[in-house]
């Protein structure tokens, strides 16, 4: 026959089990239908932990709607021989021949009508186990309340198993989520410092209380970053991870080894972190593991597990654990982090996560140590294909300013020079090899230096780009080149000749004295592409306190968001800048396109020469910097 009561009952159950975000939820829904059984007269639970301290008990009998609740920490050896295996265990019993020592329930189960106790404990996970006790009498049909308990047992269990699995996959999300976002804040940086920083903020406080992070030098660990969620602790952690001989020795010592390490306890006396938390828990070389659990439902659902000796949530600070993870990339080691936790056992991440999150910051960190090595190399590079310094003179003001606009840093082609002549004239040269690369760089230190030994023995603008072009022809060379090359040739009435020849290259500019700006005229086949090209130069005079101006198209072809072009706006730029020095001139109209630019990726060059004519301590024309402003709007 068909108990339609119990039946319902276990159906509810069945349903609140599903819904339970802990299994402290389920009590009343076990408790009663287990009371309603005949000849039961008190349900009594229990919650264990793994060194046999009982946690928790809660005891209802029948008639009452009120549950004592007992939360303790007691710690009971002979309850050991009650721990379950793998399977429930059920079994009967006479309340006079309980042991105190291995039985708590007893205290309550003795106030009971009925002289036996039917009981049943099972384990929950591998950390805790738990029990219910029924106090039953004469009338109960025993095998009746034994099937009951069981089933009832079987819905709690599968209840928290269903909360640790839920858990787990939120816990699992979270990681991953953390993960992403980690990778995209490392990655968004190529700076090595800046990206270190980045790992030890980012895992403070989703990962650890506090967070080191050391490069690998040749010298040993360096430290670059640290933060704690507590200020005055991350003053002591910044400090410790300067100067700790313990924490420095044991970065060393780590060396090669890929695993990561947990220590507490004894393992961090003599450390900066033993005073923190005590060396009375944890696990001397291995902590973690997987959230908590309840118990017979009357347990919190994992949030007072702790590590073993610890203190429950919320009864004072947690014992400190230390975790220490290597950095590698590409096979070798490149650094470490080591988090500090001051939180419950079942709140430190696990081996496999700090393992993932140590791989991707092993990448960026190796990917910002690559990219600090090219970039030095490729400014190393950059700066041998251009004039250490420029020659100087009474009878000009010259200077010079370039600006890399690849942030990927291939070398660019943009070169420029100034070559004084032995007929007291002086030489300038501009000019852009199409790409980038070594290849460009290549061709570039090639152009630069034939223009310049052409130039230094006495050879016309023209005679040069021709020889260039005829150099280019031999060599095959695979890329086209422009350039410009402008004489400044010195006279008694203190003006000079401007004699310009230009091989496709964007024309100079001339600034007046007045704020006038005009181009020079200058045309000519690009060089390498045609055989036996002939270049044609066009003079004019330079009067004193004028300025010649020669850029790249970096400059004129910055183009802002609405697509115009630098070029558009370049003369009012120039014209702003009357009365300036060179060095002014040059920077200021790099500045000025950098700025303006939205789009493009072109390096910048800029050869200013401003023509005096006149010995310097003339001074040069009152700049006004009003009129540099308004050109600006």
């Amino acid at each position: 026959m068909v108990d339609d009561t119990w039946s319902s009952a276990l159906h509810r159950l069945w349903q609140a089990a599903s819904r339970a975000e802990e299994v402290a939820a389920l009590a009343d829904d076990v408790y009663a239908p287990l009371l309603a059984t005949p000849g039961v007269h008190l349900v009594v639970g229990t919650r264990w932990d793994g060194k046999h301290v009982l946690r928790y008990m809660r005891a209802l009998s029948a008639g009452s709607d009120t549950p004592v609740i007992v939360a303790t920490t007691r710690s009971m050896p002979g309850a050991a021989v009650r721990e379950p295996g793998g399977e429930p265990v059920v079994t009967r019993s006479a309340v006079d021949g309980m042991d105190d020592s291995m039985w708590p329930e007893a205290e309550f189960l003795r106030q009971a009508p009925g002289a036996s106790v039917v009981a049943c404990t099972f384990r929950l996970d591998q950390r805790g186990w738990a029990a219910l006790a029924l106090a039953v009498d004469g009338t109960a049909d025993l095998s009746v309340v034994e099937n009951r308990l069981t089933q009832a047992v079987d819905v709690i269990v599968a209840c928290h198993t269903g909360i640790l699995q839920r858990g787990r996959e939120a816990r699992r999300a979270s990681d991953d989520a953390l993960l992403a976002e980690a990778s995209l804040q490392m990655d968004s940086s190529l700076d090595v410092e800046d990206t270190l920083r980045r790992v030890a903020r980012i895992a403070v406080p989703a990962v650890a209380d506090g967070a080191l992070v050391h490069l690998l030098r040749s010298e040993g660990p360096e430290f670059v970053a640290a933060t704690h969620v507590a200020v005055q602790q991350q003053r002591a952690l910044e400090e410790a991870g300067r100067h700790d001989p313990w924490l420095a020795a044991l970065l060393a010592r780590r060396g090669e080894d890929e695993d990561t390490v947990f220590l507490s306890g004894a393992a961090l006396e003599g450390s900066p972190f033993a005073e923190a938390g005590g060396t009375d828990g944890g696990a001397n070389g291995s902590a973690g593991g997987s959230a908590g659990g309840g118990a017979d439902g009357s347990a919190d659902g994992g949030a007072n597990a702790t590590a073993a000796g610890a203190r429950p949530a919320g009864d004072g600070p947690h014992p400190t654990v230390v975790s220490i993870s290597t950095l590698r990339a590409r096979g070798r080691v490149v650094g470490s982090i080591t988090f500090v936790y001051q939180r419950p056992e079942a709140r430190l991440p696990d081996s496999a996560f700090l393992r993932s999150l140590a791989t991707r910051a092993a990448l960026a960190i190796d990917n910002a140590l690559l990219y600090e090595l090219r970039r030095t190399a490729v400014l190393s590079l950059q700066e041998h294909l251009l004039p250490s310094q420029l020659p100087e003179s009474v009878q000009w003001d010259l200077s010079a300013s370039y600006a890399v606009g690849d942030p990927m840093l291939d070398v660019g082609g943009d070169f420029y020079d100034a070559v004084p002549r032995p007929d007291g004239s002086i030489a300038l040269l501009i000019g852009d090899v199409c790409g980038r690369g070594a290849e460009a760089a290549a061709l570039t230190g090639l152009a630069r230096h034939t223009l310049r030994t052409l130039l230094e023995e006495g050879n016309d603008p023209g005679t040069a780009l021709s020889r260039l072009n005829r150099a280019l022809r031999q060599e095959r060379a695979s890329r086209f080149l422009t350039a410009v090359v402008a004489t400044l040739t010195p006279r008694p009435d203190g003006t000079a000749l401007l004699s310009t020849c230009s091989a496709g290259h964007p024309p100079p500019l001339v600034l007046r004295s007045d704020g006038t700006v005009s181009e020079v005229l200058s045309g000519g086949l690009l060089l390498g592409v045609l055989d036996d090209v002939s270049y044609e130069s066009h003079e004019e005079l330079i009067a004193p306190d004028d300025t010649l101006v020669l850029f790249t198209d970096g400059l004129t072809e910055s183009r802002e968001a609405g697509g115009a072009f630098f070029e558009s706006v370049l003369p009012a730029r120039l014209s702003a800048l009357r009365g300036s020095g060179a060095a002014h001139i040059a920077e200021s109209l790099a500045q000025q396109a950098e700025t303006f630019r939205d789009s493009g990726q072109d390096d910048i060059a800029l050869l200013v020469a401003r023509w005096t004519g006149i010995p310097p301590d003339a001074g040069l024309l009152p700049r006004d910097p009003r009129i540099e402003q308004a050109a600006l709007r």
